[in-house]
């Protein structure tokens, strides 16, 4: 059994809309539906013909099959010239899904590689987060006071630039080489950012661990459509990634070092950008840092479990929190609550000799709610796979405020 699943503009994967069916198909059926493809009107006609066998029962939830092993893209399975030809058909996305959910709920691709030193990398790249984030290091602490050694990361987040091949997929590439899979994309017009979701590879021990030496946290990267902003602010991103050369291919190694692919940039040009993208600025002087790591409240065992506790807890201990939007975030469905401190700021020496504060990273934290599906599961028996999967636009773009000029300024306050 083989899923299709085709988007159609203007059409968001999640929900999944009603009009997405399951098809049973041979290896010749599809390839002579792609032979004959020209658009994904014709693409859906071939789909209702007889030469499918269709079945009455619509598509799972998306969680249902997003965490599928074998997720993978079409083009992957296309010859070159299938390949070149759906390139043109913009805003359509194809994907090739195999049914894979198990008992024990979805499978994930297994973990490649050296695992010690997978988690080596991401406890250095930890280290350089907690070391320029005091207020992070201080929750951490805090949280392991009331859960000891309980807690677990939901998700590290990173920021790039979509351009000289510096963006999403510099910083992938670790991720992907070691097991992790891409998941949904994420737009965010206003802003001109994209990002993509990885959930991790399944893992033969540390899933009792904490920190990074628990369950492998999901990945959230982002990227600045350098492309849509002003000819002067281009100008300044360019000039910075083309001084970093090839350092697009040493991403990881820049966020575990702490130390930027390009030089220090100017002051004036800083705030240049800052005026017009503060996530052009935050990430001209961060790099590949990390953005924020996310703590998984449910997995706590004390009070705090709840996320509405945690915020609570935080604030009577003298933090601020991100108030864009609410102090918490809560996605469509009610299924993904989350909330954020405001970021740290620390001082950075610019290529001019300007000293200045600039804004760092941040904390997270989210609760994922159990599926409706699985609403009869006992508490004690609800695993990760029960709960609400992946991102959500809305929550993402106010969490991205946490480094804004508005809440900075609230936090001096």
């Amino acid at each position: 059994m083989i899923w299709v699943s085709v988007q159609l503009p203007g059409r968001r994967r999640t929900p999944i809309p009603q009009w997405r069916r399951k098809y049973t198909f041979t290896e010749h059926t599809i390839m002579d539906a792609i032979n004959t493809m020209r658009s994904p009107s014709s693409f859906m006609s071939i789909l209702n013909s007889s030469s499918f066998v269709k079945s009455s029962s619509p598509f799972p939830s998306y969680n249902s099959f997003s965490n599928s092993r074998n997720f993978i893209s079409l083009k992957s399975i296309l010859p070159q010239n299938h390949r070149t030809g759906m390139s043109n058909m913009k805003n359509h996305c194809f994907s090739t899904v195999s049914a894979s959910v198990s008992q024990d709920g979805p499978q994930d691709s297994s973990f490649q590689g050296g695992e010690s030193f997978f988690r080596s990398v991401l406890s250095t790249m930890e280290e350089v987060y907690l070391n320029r984030n005091p207020t992070a290091k201080a929750i951490l602490e805090l949280v392991r006071s009331v859960d000891g050694d309980q807690l677990c990361y939901d998700h590290f987040a990173y920021r790039t630039f979509g351009v000289n091949n510096h963006g999403i997929d510099s910083m992938a590439r670790l991720f992907l080489e070691f097991g992790y899979v891409q998941r949904e994309e994420l737009r965010f017009p206003a802003k001109k950012l994209k990002a993509y979701w990885f959930s991790p590879p399944r893992t033969q021990s540390y899933d009792n661990g904490c920190g990074v030496n628990g369950p492998l946290p999901r990945i959230f990267i982002s990227e600045l459509l350098v492309d849509k902003l002003s000819p002067q602010a281009q100008e300044i991103i360019r000039k910075y990634t083309a001084m970093s050369g090839n350092g697009n291919n040493h991403a990881a190694l820049s966020s575990a070092l702490g130390s930027l692919t390009w030089e220090k940039p100017s002051y004036t040009e800083f705030q240049q950008l800052a005026r017009e993208s503060e996530y052009a600025a935050w990430t001209l002087v961060n790099g590949y840092a990390l953005n924020h790591v996310t703590i998984s409240t449910h997995r706590l065992k004390s009070h705090l479990k709840s996320i509405k506790s945690l915020n609570q807890f935080i604030e009577e201990n003298g933090y601020k929190l991100n108030s864009e939007g609410g102090l918490l975030k809560v996605s469509p469905d009610g299924l993904l609550l989350q909330s954020s401190t405001v970021a740290d700021s620390s001082y950075f020496q610019f290529a001019d000799g300007i000293t200045e504060s600039v804004p760092r990273s941040y904390i997270e934290f989210a609760e994922r709610l159990v599926l409706p599906q699985y609403k009869d599961v006992p508490e004690k028996e609800v695993k990760e796979f029960h709960r609400r999967d992946g991102f959500e636009v809305g929550n993402a773009d106010k969490i991205f405020e946490s480094t804004s000029k508005d809440q900075l300024t609230r936090r001096a306050a």
